[in-house]
């Protein structure tokens, strides 16, 4: 391990296998570092905090620090983040905020400076946070969503796997999957068609994927109708936007009229 003599670190703290921790940073009691983790200077791992292998943490982010919740009384909760993420300078992680609660983070994420994720979110798998991205309380955040620089997401939002959200949107209902949804609030603007061909949707995936995006937001039918005709569809993109839409409870953002 490489531990930087100002560094303090609780012997209550757990570190994996050729750990960095850089100048002045702090790992509190009941926090674990995985394997190979490099934490730069004046870093915060706060307890409750579970680190998987190869994270990078940049100068002054803290992570797993307590809710912003008037609720929080002090209880047990934690933060989980998975492997190789990159979390940039001045980034704030809070762990969950009722006892036993979890804030969860996958793996090959991004998540840019001054970004904040609140309590209780669940960011998937190879999410990008752009610079000064904020999310509410219990937001999720699908694989492979990108919200760009300043967007700011309303407490209980989701955002759906390939998602797209244009910068500074403001955005207080779901983001359907593989769509760009950009404005104030957001709104539907089309198909995000260069993240799906770089995740290898292939051209037919696209096509069908545009029939859905017609049915669903230009067609004018009722939610059951447009959904029975995605039905018809068929195709694990088109399936899995039903299963989105469905289980909504903020609603979705719809297509703007301006």
């Amino acid at each position: 391990m490489d531990i930087h003599p100002t560094a303090i670190i609780s012997p209550r703290a757990t570190l994996g296998q050729s750990v960095a921790v850089g100048p002045y940073s702090v790992i509190e009691p009941d926090a674990v570092i995985g394997d190979r983790c490099d934490l730069r200077s004046h870093v915060t791992v706060k307890r409750f905090s579970f680190l998987g292998p190869d994270n990078v943490i940049h100068e002054g982010a803290v992570v797993g620090g307590e809710p912003q919740d008037l609720s929080f009384t002090g209880d047990e909760s934690r933060l989980r983040i998975g492997a190789r993420n990159r979390i940039r300078e001045g980034v704030t992680i809070n762990r969950g905020a009722g006892p036993g609660s979890e804030t969860s983070l996958g793996s090959d994420c991004f998540i840019m400076t001054g970004a904040h994720v609140a309590h209780d979110c669940s960011l998937g798998n190879r999410v990008i946070l752009a610079n000064n991205v904020s999310l509410a309380g219990h937001v999720q955040i699908e694989d492979g969503a990108f919200l760009s620089g300043g967007v700011v997401v309303h407490q209980f939002c989701r955002v759906g796997t390939l998602a797209m959200i244009g910068g500074n949107s403001k955005i207080v209902q779901d983001c359907l999957p593989f769509m760009i949804t950009d404005g104030m609030p957001g709104r539907a603007r089309g198909l995000n068609i260069v993240g799906l061909r770089r995740a290898g949707f292939r051209s037919t995936d696209i096509q069908t994927l545009k029939q859905a995006y017609r049915i669903l937001l230009r067609s004018g039918l009722t939610l059951e109708k447009a959904i029975d005709e995605l039905n018809m569809l068929g195709g694990p993109a088109v399936e899995h936007l039903i299963s989105f839409v469905k289980v909504s409870k903020r609603g979705f953002c719809h297509q703007g009229t301006d």
